[in-house]
């Protein structure tokens, strides 16, 4: 004989997890968030080492970058720059804002003399002639 069995097309779809959660109220505490890193390119070409920095949300004049023989350092201040009005409330801010650097070495010694920078876009461009 055969069994009769209901048909429920929302079963096991997180259907129900969505409508559950729907009316939950916004939690003022949120996770901690990663700290940002520098993310870099450094290629080589026939004359010189090129290194591309993403460092978005950043000042030219708070960047630093220092070269000791083979080690190339970059470091950044982010700073928090907004004004909270009155009668605003934060419900959620995932903004990293403190120090960042980067440290990575070359195959051979550099002159620090020989470098230039540029910054543009949040890309810094170390270029090693």
């Amino acid at each position: 004989m055969n069994q009769l069995t209901r048909y429920d097309p929302f079963a096991g779809t997180g259907f129900d997890d969505l409508f559950r959660g729907f009316f939950r109220p916004v939690r003022l505490s949120a996770p901690a968030v990663p700290a940002v890193t520098i993310k870099m390119d450094v290629k080589e070409t026939d004359k010189a080492y090129v290194v591309q920095a993403e460092i978005p949300g950043v000042r030219k004049d708070e960047i630093h970058v220092a070269i000791e023989g083979n080690q190339v350092t970059i470091s950044a201040e982010v700073k928090k720059e907004s004004e909270q009005k009155e009668g605003d409330r934060v419900l959620r801010s995932e903004r990293y804002f403190g120090s960042v650097y980067r440290s990575f070495t070359v195959p051979v010694d550099l002159d620090e003399s020989a470098s230039t920078a540029k910054y543009d876009n949040g890309v810094l461009e170390l270029t090693r002639a």
